[in-house]
């Protein structure tokens, strides 16, 4: 038998200002996706801003619908949007915001595991990792340099024989 410890390098920020300016900016932009959220169940709103290699910064935000689990979250709706409308330029990060009516929400929420495997699947199209930040409405802020470290022994094309 061996034993392996699986593990990734987190860097937390006390406040968005220690962050560099592109960093920033994609948090703001996360922020302002938020006001699109449709969300009336879960009164959860996820805002999401995905950052182009070429500087374009495209925008999602959850939406619901009451035929759960018929509504798509933030992460995905900004990625697959990326993804339709550009889809030859790589992504180079994502940054997500979350708010809630119930609660002051004072840690970043992170991407779920449909989220982070349909992230994973844009960072090794594009054989590039993608940057993931991600904020409540206060508290740290988080920042990972790749998907892959989110979704350790993930799966991928080369287990359908696709190598």
């Amino acid at each position: 038998m061996k034993k392996r410890n699986v593990g990734f390098e987190l860097l937390i920020f006390e406040k968005l200002e220690e962050m560099t300016p592109e960093d920033q900016m994609l948090l703001r932009q996360a922020d302002t996706a938020l006001e699109s959220s449709y969300s009336p169940y879960s009164n959860f709103k996820v805002g999401a801003a995905v950052l182009l290699e070429d500087g374009k910064v495209v925008l999602g935000s959850n939406q619901e619908n009451a035929s759960y689990p018929a509504g798509l979250c933030a992460e995905r709706v900004a990625v697959f949007s990326a993804g339709a409308q550009f889809p030859n330029v790589p992504i180079k990060a994502i940054a997500i915001s979350a708010a809630s009516a119930h609660n002051f929400v004072t840690q970043p929420a992170g991407p779920c595991g449909s989220c982070r495997q349909a992230i994973l699947e844009y960072e090794v199209k594009q054989k590039s990792p993608i940057t993931i930040l991600m904020k409540g409405q206060s508290g740290p802020i988080y920042k990972c340099n790749s998907i892959a470290s989110l979704l350790p022994l993930s799966f991928d094309h080369t287990f359908l024989g696709d190598s």
